[in-house]
């Protein structure tokens, strides 16, 4: 196929991506990540994939009582159904009328990862992350998802600030 790649004055090269991966934790920052993505998407004709992390797995048991198997299942079923139906409605909105490819995947593990991991199955050559999410200022300062991603990533890494 043609190469997706244009040179600026002075020689400087940048790419231009095909697919961009973009984690969410539902926030405001994650939704201002998913808006740069879109719009990069939009510019470059690129795919979306957005990818929630479910990071807490359902207990099984609590001090004296424990709920059977099945019902974990059935409930981290409900969960990811969940979280899946939100990522969408919530895309829509920030999508709004642009004709752009958009693929949504939630998946359970430890966020930075799976989003790592992510990177390589979707075949992402950018990824775009809000800088703190949900777990706030402190725990970015201390090695934040955002951070792990930074210094794992295979890829560019675009960093989403509020």
């Amino acid at each position: 196929g043609k190469k997706r790649v244009c040179v600026a004055k002075g020689g400087f090269t940048m790419f231009t991506p095909k697919t961009i991966l973009v984690p969410t934790d539902f926030s405001k920052l994650s939704d201002k990540a998913i808006e740069k993505a879109v719009d990069l998407a939009d510019k470059y004709n690129a795919r979306v994939v957005i990818l929630h992390v479910i990071s807490e797995n359902v207990r099984q048991c609590a001090v004296d009582y424990c709920i059977n198997y099945e019902d974990v299942l059935r409930l981290e079923e409900e969960n990811l159904n969940k979280s899946l139906d939100l990522m969408q409605t919530e895309a829509a909105g920030l999508i709004g009328n642009r004709h752009i490819e958009v693929a949504f995947d939630v998946k359970k593990g430890s966020p930075a990862k799976v989003i790592l991991d992510e990177q390589g199955i979707a075949g992402a050559d950018l990824i775009v992350i809000g800088s703190q999410g949900k777990q706030g200022f402190k725990k970015h300062l201390l090695g934040g998802v955002a951070d792990k991603v930074l210094r794992g990533a295979r890829v560019p890494v675009m960093v989403v600030h509020a």
